[in-house]
């Protein structure tokens, strides 16, 4: 009898193309209907609901409803990062699309990784707080220094109160562009939507394109020192 846990089975979910697609469309941490994912697969949606029955009872999305729809979401950041860090490997691989969209540099740049931020700036954004000391990287193993939880506060992040909610604080997260780690986590949620909610950036509609203004993009950079994209 084989050891250890059954791979292959979360692996075929994800390996069927239609599947595939739809969870990348989720990627975006934004919950979506049976009907928007049909259309993202390319499918029927009797097809697209077959599909995302199979998904969530291998527990790789969550269903909810909210009155006469069904809307679903990955189950979790951990689906998210292996999603991330598939993209990474295909893209190694040269299992790359053969039309990139007119959005592609753009998406390379700076996108949403379920909820944090991820590309060139969230890679630039990490090496900043590690270089800084601020973030302590142990081969992976992402935690905050006592000058980093000080520096959150005067950027009007709360890493207390992070720390007690039951997500980890800060994660490394495997980027597929770059094949390098942006974080990921309550910290990296909480440092995305301070860049939200500054105006530095906002998110492009429909897509996962995170877009700085040209005074958003120069307070970035001052704020994480060497993260020039």
């Amino acid at each position: 009898m084989k050891l250890g846990p059954d791979i292959s089975r979360v692996a075929a979910l994800i390996g069927d193309p239609a599947r595939a697609n739809m969870m990348s469309a989720l990627m975006g941490g934004c919950a979506l209907t049976a009907g928007e994912l049909a259309r993202e697969a390319g499918v029927s949606p009797q097809t697209a609901s077959s599909h995302l029955a199979k998904l969530a009872q291998g527990g790789l999305v969550t269903p909810r409803r909210q009155g006469r729809h069904a809307y679903y979401a990955l189950a979790g950041e951990e689906v998210a990062e292996l999603m991330e860090s598939l993209a990474g490997l295909a893209a190694g691989a040269g299992a790359l699309r053969t039309r990139p969209g007119p959005r592609e540099p753009a998406l390379r740049a700076a996108r949403v990784c379920y909820d944090h931020l991820a590309g060139g700036l969230g890679v630039a954004m990490l090496d900043s707080l590690v270089g800084r000391g601020l973030v302590e990287d142990r081969a992976g193993s992402l935690s905050l220094s006592p000058e980093g939880a000080g520096y959150f506060r005067s950027f009007g992040v709360d890493p207390e109160a992070l720390a007690r909610g039951r997500r980890p604080l800060c994660r490394a997260c495997l980027d597929w562009s770059e094949r390098r780690n942006h974080m990921g986590g309550a910290l990296g949620k909480a440092l995305l939507q301070t860049i939200y909610d500054r105006g530095w950036a906002r998110r492009l509609d429909g897509t996962r394109v995170v877009a700085f203004s040209a005074p958003g993009l120069a307070a970035f950079q001052q704020a994480f020192p060497g993260s020039a994209g």
